[in-house]
């Protein structure tokens, strides 16, 4: 057994708190040492892995050098300090020498401890010595090893020559010039070397052909499309409520209607189940993004709900989510840019990337603010899907607009065309143009016994005005034409006004104020008349106050209303001509339930309301404006509206063996051949198709409600051929293609026939003397415009 003095033990100690601060400042420089060892050799390593992908290859090593001389600095550094702290040590054991002479057999044991450290301390010295020359060794190979790769990759990530490529040197010199423009770039791991220019712009873009020492497989299977699921008709509304989100007036003002509104989605839904039978409907993912309620594009409807602005916009767009949502369809509900880049999967940047996955949904639905937005941060991705993109377009797109090119050089560019979709992909609130697509909206439908107790509640002489902002009651001349129906009928109003009376509105009529929607439905179940003042246009009010059992009267536009002469049709996109305040309510329905006068002649004014007082109407809405109604024609869209596919079923201007039309035994119109079988793909089918050839100065839509049918713009690739003229024996001593929204057309002057050269200008609107055109028209579905018979 080994025994140790006392008296030692406390001299050691002694020693040790004495040497103490030397072992501090030593292990603390060890481990500063080591830290730089680890931070220096693991960064090099880690930059000259051969497996890294070329993104991480340098043309230097980044340090290198300075690596390797800090290395020598800091074993010199080392033993410095190392023969500093001999010196040290050395005069410390002398002193105590001198104090403790008595002791001197203790000294000695005192000094082994300081002797040891020493030792340890030019160990440590001569270690990192050997590791500097070591690592100095590990660089030179690396810089060697590194040169002999960059020198393969080099011939390897060169722009390749390919015809099937046109564009990759071109992107490539771009790359090389603006690659920093943008973030995003770099996101996906582009940093200035050729090899990252050329993986970005064969994986990520498409413009350069795949490296051939790239692995393409993980690229192809890495994103596998899901199993189909079967839509299901869904019976409440309760999940929608709380995907619409809050926060917002305007996202309340819709989530309060679609409540109201639930039983009757809930009972149509039902009913159309019934109705479809076992027919299959997948399950569709669809992004809502309602563009003008996000705070980049002002929001100006949500400060507005509760002062009389408009709500149309809103009441669409609570309809469209509530109808999609029964349907069965998986939705995403966006009204922010961050939500909607979250959703797109939008790279990091200011937008020039396409998105870091493929697109999630099969649908987006959107405004043309929504399409703004996406255009600028979806990069190159925006036209590769903007075929999936449903435009809620309120007063439609012509095509004439839509076209860009066209738009440009013959003066229809304004500020919402030019985005070159197809025009059904724009969708309407109201069906004034078969080139776009009809959506719609609803109103209240009523049982029978409700329709009776409206009926025998209705007041005789009470008139409610449509216009619920005091800027609509500045018309001049109102007060003419409302001092006659004043001596009719008792005026009420429910214009917005915070502490005093609006002094445009009349002092004899009865201003409620703004009232709630249900307050509001009231009013108009008592009323007798609803009179607009000729401005909102085209409004969802009136066929609302039409359910309720009023009578809608309007005034008649001479010179009608158009981007020619009226201010708040100037720069939307459509030459259409609006010869009254709601043209649906006047065309679709008319009279008993519409009346249109001209408000300026007070004779006729007068013996209107006359006429008017001694008419009763039932409550009357549409079936495309009931839910059922609604339900039918979106699902419609769904499942046959395909924008993504090639091009046209029958190409443009193909001559087929055997004719696809014949003459009418009238001889004054094509019928699509009962021996030509149906075209798969076509929608609507073209058995319905039926083709005139309109009047000098006659629109397509014109000529086609002429005959009770409705121009159908789908029809026209089928129409566009000589053969077309040939049938309706119409003599062409020429024939030319062209690019222009009218054709194919006949001029007189000439005997010339003129045919389509571009697919996306196919237009049932717009009209010239010089040309009959070529119309397309199709049956329609009763009360169901936007559907043919056989469209279901």
């Amino acid at each position: 057994m080994i025994t140790v003095n006392p008296d030692g033990k406390i001299m050691v100690r002694r020693c040790l708190v004495t040497l103490r601060p030397f072992r501090l400042f030593v292990l603390g420089i060890g481990f500063f040492t080591l830290c730089f060892l680890m931070t220096s050799l693991g960064g090099q390593f880690s930059a000259r892995r051969l497996g890294d992908s070329p993104f991480t290859i340098r043309t230097e090593v980044p340090g290198g050098p300075e690596s390797r001389g800090a290395l020598r600095k800091m074993s010199d550094l080392l033993e410095l300090m190392m023969k500093r702290m001999d010196m040290l040590a050395r005069l410390e054991n002398s002193s105590e020498l001198h104090r403790a002479a008595s002791v001197a057999h203790l000294a000695a044991d005192r000094l082994t401890p300081g002797a040891s450290l020493i030792e340890r301390i030019q160990a440590i010295a001569q270690n990192v010595s050997d590791i500097a020359v070591k690592v100095d060794q590990i660089l030179r190979h690396s810089l060697i090893l590194h040169s002999k790769v960059s020198e393969g990759r080099r011939d390897q990530c060169e722009a390749p020559s390919d015809p099937k490529f046109p564009d990759c040197s071109g992107k490539v010199e771009w790359m090389r010039a603006r690659w920093t423009s943008d973030p995003c770039y770099a996101f996906f791991g582009v940093d200035g070397t050729e090899c990252s220019f050329l993986i970005y712009l064969s994986e990520v873009e498409w413009f350069c052909p795949p490296l051939p020492w790239r692995n393409q497989t993980a690229t192809r299977t890495a994103h596998k499309s899901l199993p189909r699921v079967q839509a299901m008709f869904r019976s409440n509304l309760s999940h929608l409520l709380e995907l619409m989100g809050s926060g917002k007036e305007s996202l309340i003002f819709m989530k309060k209607r679609t409540r109201r509104f639930t039983a009757q989605w809930t009972k149509a839904a039902k009913y159309l189940a019934q109705k479809l039978g076992d027919i299959r409907r997948d399950q569709k993912q669809i992004l809502v993004h309602i563009g003008f309620l996000t705070e980049e594009s002002g929001d100006v409807f949500s400060p507005r709900v509760l002062k009389g602005g408009p709500l149309g916009e809103m009441v669409q767009w609570a309809d469209i989510l509530a109808a999609l949502y029964m349907l069965g369809h998986s939705l995403r509900v966006t009204v922010s840019l961050k939500e909607l880049q979250s959703n797109l999967g939008v790279p990091p940047g200011r937008g020039n990337c396409p998105l870091t996955v493929p697109l999630p949904f099969d649908l987006i639905y959107t405004d043309y603010h929504g399409l703004q937005q996406m255009k600028q941060y979806m990069g190159l991705s925006f036209k590769k899907y903007r075929c999936r993109i449903r435009v809620i377009d309120t007063f439609g797109t012509e095509p004439a607009y839509n076209h860009e090119e066209y738009a440009t050089l013959h003066g229809y560019r304004t500020n919402w065309g030019y985005w070159n979709l197809n025009p059904k992909q724009f969708m309407t609130m109201f069906p004034h143009t078969p080139d776009n697509s009809f959506m719609g909206f609803v109103s209240e439908e009523l049982n029978e016994t409700e329709k009776q107790l409206i009926k025998d509640g209705k007041a005789s002489n009470m008139a409610v005005v449509y216009g619920k902002e005091a800027s609509i009651w500045k018309l001049q001349g109102k007060e003419k034409f409302l001092a006659i129906l004043n001596k009719y009928m008792e005026i009420h109003g429910t214009v917005y006004y915070e502490s005093q009376r609006p002094p445009e509105v009349p002092a004899f009529v009865k201003n409620h104020g703004l009232l709630p929607q249900p307050e509001f439905q009231q009013l108009l179940r008592k009323a007798k008349l609803f009179i607009g003042f000729g401005f909102p246009y085209e409004g969802p009010a009136p066929l609302e106050a039409i359910a309720n059992g009023c009578i809608f009267l309007q005034s008649r536009f001479s010179p009608p209303h158009s981007s020619l002469n009226h201010e708040f049709f100037r720069g939307k996109p459509t030459s259409r001509e609006v010869f009254s305040q709601h043209p649906y309510a006047e065309n679709f329905i008319g009279k008993p339930h519409v009346w249109t006068v001209d408000y300026n002649n007070s004779d006729e004014f007068e013996a209107t309301i006359k006429a008017i007082m001694n008419t009763q109407v039932d409550p009357y809405l549409p079936y495309e404006y009931t839910c059922v109604g609604m339900l039918e024609r979106i699902n419609a869209y769904i499942q046959h509206q395909d924008f993504c596919g090639g091009p046209s079923p029958v190409p443009l201007g193909s001559n087929t063996a055997q004719s696809l039309f014949v003459l009418a035994p009238n001889a004054t119109h094509l019928e699509w051949a009962q021996n030509i079988s149906s075209v798969p793909g076509a929608w609507p089918p073209p058995h319905s198709l039926r083709a005139w050839l309109a009047a000098p100065g006659r629109a397509c839509t014109d000529a086609c409600l002429d005959h009770g049918l409705v121009c159908e713009p789908s029809f026209f690739p089928f129409l566009n051929s000589q053969d077309a003229f040939l049938r309706l024996q119409v003599p062409c001593d020429s024939t030319e293609w062209e690019m222009h929204h009218l054709y194919p057309a006949f001029a007189q002057p000439g005997q010339e026939c003129y045919l389509q050269k571009e697919p996306l200008l196919f237009s049932c609107a717009g009209a010239s003397t010089k040309y009959q055109r070529l119309c397309p028209c199709r049956d329609f579905r009763k009360g169901q415009v936007a559907l043919c018979q056989g469209c279901l």
